[in-house]
């Protein structure tokens, strides 16, 4: 994806107010000024107007585009020395796997939103997949946070697919599990940590939007928690999640109630 933004371009939305800058805390900092080495920044382009059709609602949202600071900087010193080399046709080695975050405001959040922090998933997402839950999951979050009386946030984790080990190896995992192997066990044959996503960015942007209030988080996974609660976040009320169950996932669920999700067994029936 191309991750670079023309300077001028760049700085007319800086002069609207529509590209900001906000540190680990959440708190806005001068988008003007250069990364300090160390320091954990995040750019946040928007509010965008997104009309969305998902699930059976059809709303409009307020979209954000979010991604790290330090690595848009590297993008745009390399678009800045390929200009100078020459032309417009060597833009193509921007070509970058950037994680751009995501974050929609439903409705006008008030005290106590409802919040869900999806971790992005092509083959359920996008493609329907009835291997996970993640496509009813999303459909359901947007759906819930848009009738409920408080409004809030949802936040897409890009870079998350298949709880963090990517879709290449998350493709063989399915080729494992078919074999019969759990998806915990066909990650370890791999070599890769049983859940390896990291939700700093996400801790960023509900400090954010969210401030130190407390919110309702759309999940069935205590991981989820914990990592919040290791940025601050400990004012959280879990709201169960579980949608999307079936024959074809229900070895998958199962593997992950054994994990210490939130999933009961009539939820598998």
């Amino acid at each position: 994806m191309f991750t670079y933004l023309n300077p001028d371009v760049r700085q007319k939305l800086i002069d609207q107010g529509r590209l900001v800058r906000v540190n680990s805390e959440g708190e806005l900092i001068d988008v003007r000024t250069l990364d300090h080495p160390g320091e954990l920044a995040i750019n946040l382009l928007g509010p965008i107007p997104l009309p969305i059709a998902i699930g059976q609602i059809d709303i409009r949202v307020d979209w954000y585009a979010a991604v790290r600071s330090t690595e848009l900087t590297q993008v745009e010193t390399l678009a800045s020395d390929l200009r100078e080399r020459g032309g417009q046709h060597l833009f193509s080695h921007l070509v970058s796997p950037l994680a751009v975050n995501s974050v929609l405001v439903v409705g006008q959040p008030t005290e106590n939103p409802l919040v869900r922090v999806h971790s992005n998933c092509l083959t359920g997402d996008v493609f329907g997949s009835q291997r996970c839950e993640c496509g009813p999951q999303l459909a359901s979050a947007v759906q819930r946070i848009h009738e409920d009386a408080a409004g809030g946030y949802l936040i897409y984790m890009a870079g998350h697919e298949g709880r963090g080990i990517g879709l290449w190896a998350k493709a063989a995992t399915y080729l494992l599990q078919d074999a019969g192997e759990d998806t915990y066990e066909a990650n370890r044959s791999l070599g890769l940590p049983d859940d390896s996503r990291d939700f700093t960015d996400a801790a960023i942007l509900l400090k954010h939007f969210v401030g130190n209030e407390s919110f309702r988080l759309l999940t069935n996974n205590p991981k989820k928690l914990d990592d919040l609660a290791q940025h601050g976040l400990t004012d959280i009320t879990v709201e169960k999640h579980l949608v999307g169950a079936g024959e074809w996932n229900r070895e998958y669920l199962k593997a992950k109630k054994e994990k210490g999700h939130r999933i009961g067994d009539s939820d598998l029936s």
